[in-house]
């Protein structure tokens, strides 16, 4: 997910802590709305290096911050999960950017959706084969590349 075409747009700001509160309530929010629940075992939090256009790593302490965490919603209810969450997340700004009802075991649903204001991305998936590994609803969000609070910005 590109921020800028720019290297050293001002990247936006957040401690790490407050960007995993923020993951850990927006996929809450995310099953809230399509009425399912989380299970919170399941959460991971994954803080990682921002790599540039041209691989490099800036040495200033930004990062992104990838979240997941699942549901045990049956696979009869993923489809309905991902066409409330299409609804709704379209209205509040987010553009779509994947899109697919369950199927079978190798035709899972998914949703995929940008904010275009903020950079933050969502999703919500079925994981698992359905064969070796049971299947399960995985909530997922994406933060873009921010600095934490005072530290200054690498220019390149």
């Amino acid at each position: 997910m590109s921020q800028s075409d720019d290297a050293n747009t001002p990247l936006p700001r957040m401690e790490k802590d407050a960007a995993l509160k923020w993951a850990e309530d927006y996929t809450a929010y995310m099953a809230r709305i399509t009425d399912v629940e989380l299970t919170p075992s399941t959460a991971k939090a994954h803080f990682e290096a921002c790599v540039g256009a041209n691989d490099e790593v800036a040495e200033d302490g930004r990062y992104s911050l990838f979240y997941y965490v699942n549901s045990p919603a049956p696979v009869t209810e993923h489809t309905r999960v991902v066409k409330t969450l299409r609804q709704e997340l379209s209205e509040q700004g987010y553009e779509v950017t994947g899109y697919r009802e369950f199927k079978d075991a190798y035709e899972s649903a998914v949703f995929r959706a940008d904010n275009k204001e903020n950079s933050y991305r969502v999703t919500a998936e079925t994981v698992g084969s359905g064969k070796t590994k049971p299947q399960a609803l995985s909530f997922s969000v994406r933060t873009p590349c921010m600095l934490p609070p005072g530290a200054k910005q690498q220019q390149f």
